[in-house]
């Protein structure tokens, strides 16, 4: 039975969303849980640390927090869920750490996340997903 779903959401991967509606709202309509959907940016210090060109000044960081909630709000409109029971969340910093950390806070029952199909790259230097699947504390459904 889950009460509490997490549902990390890459809002720049429009197509991954895609794949996780359906079983997002099968799970929600089973068990009228509250689904918590998160969107997490990445922080600009960690860009900036390998001087990718990104300008000297970083960019508000409540901007970019407000534009990935009106991005996240669009993506979450697609689902058909009731609203009463849609969280929202925005967080910047390291994926996997906030997606980990959100789901003890909420105690999470599962957590579904979208992922690419694996490549050598996935492989090698691992992936949000895989480590999500590995430190979870509840259960993990991986859609690909």
């Amino acid at each position: 039975m889950s009460k509490n779903i997490l549902v990390p959401i890459d809002i720049s991967e429009i197509e991954l969303t895609q794949q996780v509606i359906p079983h997002v709202e099968t799970y929600a309509k089973q068990d009228d849980a509250t689904i918590h959907f998160l969107a997490v940016i990445p922080d600009y210090t960690y860009f900036a640390s390998y001087r990718l060109g990104y300008a000297s000044v970083p960019p508000d960081a409540k901007e970019r927090e407000v534009a990935a909630m009106e991005a996240l709000s669009e993506i979450v409109a697609k689902f058909s869920l009731p609203e009463d029971r849609i969280e929202k969340y925005v967080l910047c910093g390291p994926p996997k750490d906030h997606i980990l950390q959100l789901a003890d806070d909420i105690h999470a029952d599962v957590i579904i996340l979208a992922s690419h199909r694996p490549s050598i790259s996935t492989y090698l230097l691992g992936s949000n997903a895989a480590v999500v699947v590995r430190h979870a504390k509840c259960s993990v459904l991986v859609v690909r």
